[in-house]
């Protein structure tokens, strides 16, 4: 398979998995997943419910997510989607009939990739023959 090639994987109406799920590629859930959810591009389906820890890049509900969920890039709560529980993402996206009852934390590029918040100490200025350090050296270094 190509590398560039994402996988998709489903979990079945009809499956009901405990524990932990690492998923590249996009995965759709139609069953029942409790546990932990690790994974790219995610979709619930209408029959699904999802009960988990989730850390996701994109995530789209359309059934049942119960939980904490970091969605790292978007967050989609369709027509028939319930979230609850505690929420952290980039983009919220909610359509008409979709439900979100969780604590909400919105993020944004530099939370992501955030910037150092500290300069580096400047070099302190020698002491002078007086005792104190000049507040601005008009002079230059050589005190010309």
């Amino acid at each position: 398979m190509p590398k560039n090639s994402k996988s998709v994987s489903i979990i079945g109406e009809d499956l009901k998995i405990e524990g932990t799920i690492s998923c590249d590629g996009k995965l759709i859930i139609k069953g029942l997943l409790e546990g932990t959810l690790l994974g790219d591009e995610v979709i619930i389906a209408k029959e699904g419910v999802v009960t988990a820890d989730a850390r996701v890049k994109r995530i789209a509900i359309n059934g049942i997510f119960k939980g904490e969920l970091n969605a790292t890039d978007e967050l989609a709560i369709l027509a028939n989607g319930n979230c609850s529980g505690k929420v952290v993402c980039k983009d919220l996206i909610i359509e008409s009939g979709g439900v979100l009852n969780a604590e909400v934390v919105y993020v944004t590029v530099e939370d992501v990739n955030p910037e150092p918040d500290f300069a580096p100490p400047p070099e302190e200025e020698p002491i002078s023959k007086a005792g104190y350090r000049p507040i601005i050296n008009l002079l230059g270094p050589n005190g010309n």
